[in-house]
């Protein structure tokens, strides 16, 4: 019975495993399909994940400025970008930003990331210019989205520093979601996409390597615009109180600049090395070197204004200088030299330094200076950029006025000025529409009280550590008082 058994099975092997075989004989050798490159690829998702901590990192930097009792309300107005967002650049975002379309929008043929896969080539095919098949051509096109989407989640959480302990919780879920549907999409694609009114893929050729002008201004005149709108706390600027806990600024600007690596760096798009002319060149080596060096020189020259203007250095100081280095350099650090970064750091610094000090003399309630420092230090890098850039450093950019090339400040000047029209007016609009739906501030007793309790319905930390009047115990009785 048994021989019977294994012989049956020995014969169905054979009748099954025969058309196999077969198979595999008669195939022929594959066309040669282009695959990812694994060391780009690999260093793209490292990049992503970075600029993703970027946003924790700001949670907290923002955090620390604020009064206790609204910590984890400023927390939660940059991880929820990360829910809201994280979900909408899939369904919408992506497409209305790098899709193939008009000159100021992308197609909806991306949408829910239809056609959206792990090819690396051919998928901008049939629109022009022609030349330009794909965003990055050795990583797969998911892995370009995916990295954009971490920009596409922080951005509208810088808005957050300029609106806090004021705004609801509700309209600024709104508000991010609108925001980042008909401003920062628009001006992503005008800027990076392909046929773009802005950029270099067939615009006017303006220079904008990781976001100077589509994540720094446009977030920078947006607070500036809300801050006006929503109008000032009830406490400005009589009653306004120190950061709550300098440390969190520590960390939160730390995270920053560590994750500002895979902004800017990343924004190359491949780890591999290249040529211009007879330099070779490497773009993320350039823009990670960049980087550093412009945040190291805008956090030394902003202690050094603190402690010649002000007779003391601060570890605020340190921390809003390194971002404003940052903040600068991002549109310039892949085309600009290392001593470069270095002015750019200074000159960002120090215009940023005295546009904090300007803003409080005007007592406009940007209530974290995100304008001072992202409105005016994009703006200062857009035209630093225009004035260092050179081909050496990046042969597919552009030299800048340094190089003899005048007309890219007249081109950087007009990204400009398109970005401050499309965040300044339609950050109006959206608020505007939010103001008279659902209303965008809360009511003046649960700001006086503290927004975690009001609108979370919990405290960052208990009676101890918080706002409240310190409570002692009365050793004769069981009671506090």
């Amino acid at each position: 019975m048994l021989k019977k058994v294994v012989m049956i099975g020995v014969i169905t092997l054979l009748i099954l495993g025969v058309p196999l075989m077969g198979n595999a004989f008669a195939q022929t050798p594959a066309a040669t399909v282009p695959t990812a490159d694994t060391g780009d690829t690999a260093f793209m998702l490292v990049s992503a994940a970075l600029v993703l901590l970027m946003t924790p990192g700001l949670a907290f930097f923002y955090g620390g400025f604020v009064r206790s009792r609204n910590i984890l309300n400023t927390l939660m107005m940059s991880f929820v970008l990360m829910a809201i967002v994280g979900v909408t650049w899939i369904l919408w975002g992506y497409s209305l930003a790098f899709a193939p379309g008009l000159p100021f929008i992308g197609g909806l043929q991306w949408l829910g990331l239809n056609g959206v896969g792990l090819e690396i080539t051919n998928y901008l095919k049939g629109s022009n210019p022609a030349e330009v098949v794909s965003y990055a051509g050795t990583i797969p096109h998911q892995a370009f989205m995916i990295y954009q989407a971490m920009f596409a989640i922080i951005t509208p959480a810088l808005i957050s520093g300029a609106i806090v302990e004021r705004m609801s919780f509700r309209a600024y879920s709104l508000f991010v979601l609108l925001w980042s549907t008909f401003v920062y999409a628009p001006l992503a694609h005008m800027v990076w996409a392909k046929g773009g009114f802005l950029g270099l893929y067939g615009g006017l050729g303006a220079l904008d390597f990781a976001g100077g002008t589509v994540v720094h201004i446009s977030s920078g005149v947006s607070a500036l615009v809300a801050a006006i709108v929503l109008g000032p706390r009830k406490t400005h600027p009589d009653r306004l109180s120190p950061p709550h806990n300098v440390p969190f600024i520590l960390l939160g600007a730390a995270l920053l600049w560590f994750g500002w690596f895979g902004f800017n760096a990343g924004s190359a798009l491949s780890a591999a090395s290249g040529t211009s002319g007879n330099v070779v060149t490497n773009l993320a080596t350039t823009a990670f070197v960049a980087t550093n060096t412009a945040a190291a020189a805008a956090a030394l020259m902003w202690l050094i204004l603190e402690a010649v203007l002000r007779s003391k250095p601060t570890a605020v100081g340190a921390a809003t200088g390194a971002v404003a280095g940052l903040v600068g350099i991002t549109p310039a650090a892949g085309f600009v030299t290392p001593l470069s970064a270095i002015l750019v750091g200074f000159v960002t610094a120090f215009v940023c330094f005295y546009a904090v000090s300007f803003k409080h003399k005007l007592q406009i309630d940007d209530a974290l200076d995100t304008y001072p420092v992202h409105g005016v230090g994009g703006t200062v890098g857009a035209i630093l950029t225009a004035i260092f850039a050179t081909t050496q450093v990046n042969g597919g950019g552009k030299d800048g006025v340094l190089r003899g090339n005048l007309g890219e400040l007249g081109v950087e000047l007009a990204a400009i000025a398109v970005a401050y029209v499309i965040a300044g007016v339609g950050t109006w609009i959206i608020l505007k529409i939010i103001d008279v739906t659902v209303g965008l501030r809360v009511k003046e007793e649960a700001e006086l009280q503290g927004l975690d309790i009001n609108e979370h319905g919990e405290e960052g930390y208990n009676s101890e550590f918080g706002d409240s009047p310190i409570q002692t115990r009365n050793p004769f009785s069981s009671t506090e008082h």
